[in-house]
């Protein structure tokens, strides 16, 4: 992955820890964990990013599925504690009609169980993500409060991945008013934890509460409101990853284009 990423004119990179539909990783193998330290070394690559399966769900109603996303996720921080420095992003989940504030509750308990039972010392290397939701459904994470609400439950620091295709999905105008946004954000949560943006324009317009990712200038945020975002003050020296509806070559187009935006 970070051979290819490198191929592409990228220096970071964000990978699924196994299926995104759930189901057994593979077994890690040490001799590639050490060739990719250091080739990510010598290659400037910074920090990667894992995505938990979508089918991960610790706000479920069924206690099957909570202790499926329990499991999955222990065993992806263990693994990730090989390669310090990486972040691990998760959807919160959907209630399912238990409601946001049952929601929230058993996504920390399920965080601070895990930390607990991981890291009794605190010593876990790797960055946990929470990703701001477009609001779909009975999506926890649909704005900045209900992330903020997951955050002062959890004993441990967590981080946010802000989403663009979310946030302006969810009713958070990046185009027209990017700083009352942040200024939002900060205000709610604190930019100081904000760790990640995900790079994706949108099919929808405002407020729409889909998820339906374009191509970077393709979409609803336009051209325009990406140069803005990668430029921002605030913003402009996060780690940004693509998850665009790409093959290779187009992510090759993607990433020149965006550091062709750049002041």
């Amino acid at each position: 992955m970070a051979q290819t990423a490198v191929s592409i004119g990228a220096n970071v990179f964000q990978f699924f820890t196994r299926n995104p539909r759930g189901g057994a990783a593979k077994p890690i193998d040490k001799t590639d964990v050490a060739n990719y330290l250091e080739y990510a070394k010598v290659n400037g690559i910074g920090p990667i990013l894992a995505h938990a399966p979508y089918t991960l769900n610790a706000a479920s109603a069924d206690a099957h599925t909570r202790d499926f996303a329990e499991m999955v996720f222990k065993d992806d921080l263990k693994r990730l504690e090989l390669t310090p420095g990486a972040m691990y992003n998760f959807h919160p989940g959907s209630h399912v009609g238990q409601g946001a504030e049952k929601g929230i509750e058993l996504i920390s308990d399920m965080l601070n169980r895990i930390f607990d039972t991981l890291f009794p010392n605190g010593d876990c290397s790797t960055g946990v993500l929470l990703e701001t939701m477009s609001g779909k459904g009975s999506e926890i994470g649909r704005n900045f409060e209900e992330i903020k609400a997951i955050m002062d439950r959890v004993h441990r620091p967590l981080g946010v991945c802000l989403d663009t295709c979310h946030v302006w999905d969810g009713g958070y105008d990046i185009v027209n008013d990017l700083d009352g946004v942040l200024d939002a954000f900060d205000k709610t949560i604190g930019l100081k934890y904000l760790k990640a943006i995900h790079t994706n324009d949108s099919m929808n317009v405002l407020s729409a509460h889909k998820d339906r990712h374009e191509k970077i200038g393709k979409g609803k945020i336009g051209l325009e409101g990406f140069r803005r975002i990668i430029n921002h003050p605030m913003l402009r020296d996060l780690p940004f990853y693509l998850e665009t509806p790409c093959d290779l070559q187009e992510y090759r187009d993607e990433i020149s284009l965006l550091k062709s935006l750049r002041d």
